[in-house]
């Protein structure tokens, strides 16, 4: 009795508010990205992504909110895994094709349904990987297996971004949406690590050069929001080659240190107890 009393208490109690604003910003998220959809069918581009970028600002905060709040949940990981398939996976695919592959013809289409597939096949093998049984080594933690599905929907609309500064028609034109669609999409599947921009340290001789970039390219956003955007995209992927090199560099390390660390041990055990 005093059990079924305690048990009732507690569903009474619920959750408190703390736990929830990662979830509510996750839902904030997938409105944006369902809005968007809407904005694409009613062909006004420019709102539909900005509503992609928004959605992207909501998610790049619900898991930052909930590791500062100490809320981290499996229901909140699988919630931002659906949101992100929504918002980066189908919102840019339909938007690119409502605004350019539709031109296409069947061609069109099946690029278009190759993007959000891709975006599918990245999140569940993220997923997988927290259910790995042994951790990976913590320096991995700097990095992405491929680029993130955020970054990848940024990337795919670099084309449709552009064509709203300048007036040629071939940004928009269904080859050169398509073709970026198709690398965009081998990129996220890809196994080339990327920065996660989650951890790591700026050298503090690049931390005044650091703050003026980023001051300048905010500045180029403010007077010129859609080169400001696409600038900072080809910027993002222009780090990948560099990205793969400081990896490997690290793997490298990493594997010394191990193969060091087995030979002292071996010794250790060669040369076993001590004698009289």
């Amino acid at each position: 009795m005093d059990d079924d009393l305690h048990t009732r208490r507690r569903r009474l109690r619920g959750f408190s508010i703390n736990r929830l604003i990662p979830n509510v910003l996750t839902l904030a998220a997938l409105c944006s990205g369902l809005t968007a959809i809407r904005f694409g069918l009613q062909g006004q581009m420019r709102l539909a992504v900005i509503a992609i970028i928004v959605a992207a600002i909501f998610d790049a905060l619900d898991g930052r909110v909930a590791r500062r709040l100490g809320v981290a949940s499996r229901f909140g990981a699988e919630l931002d895994s659906l949101s992100d398939f929504l918002c980066f996976g189908v919102s840019p695919a339909l938007v690119l094709y409502l605004a350019s592959l539709k031109d296409g013809g069947a061609l069109g289409w099946v690029v278009t349904l190759m993007f959000p597939m891709c975006s599918a096949l990245r999140l569940a093998r993220f997923n997988t990987a927290l259910d790995a049984d042994t951790p990976p080594p913590a320096w991995t933690g700097a990095y992405f297996t491929g680029v993130p599905a955020p970054a990848g929907a940024l990337l795919a609309l670099i084309p449709l971004v552009v064509s709203f500064e300048i007036e040629a028609a071939w940004p928009r034109h269904a080859l050169v949406v398509g073709a970026v669609l198709v690398v965009v999409g081998g990129l996220m599947v890809s196994r080339l690590p990327t920065f996660s921009f989650k951890k790591g340290r700026v050298p503090r001789h690049l931390v005044l050069p650091s703050l003026l970039a980023v001051a300048l390219m905010l500045g180029v956003i403010a007077s010129s929001p859609w080169i400001g955007m696409s600038l900072l995209g080809l910027g993002y992927a222009s780090l990948i080659p560099f990205s793969w090199i400081a990896y490997r560099r690290q793997a490298t390390l990493d594997r010394q240190a191990a193969a060091a660390g087995d030979v002292v041990a071996l010794r250790a055990v060669d040369s076993g107890p001590p004698r009289d």
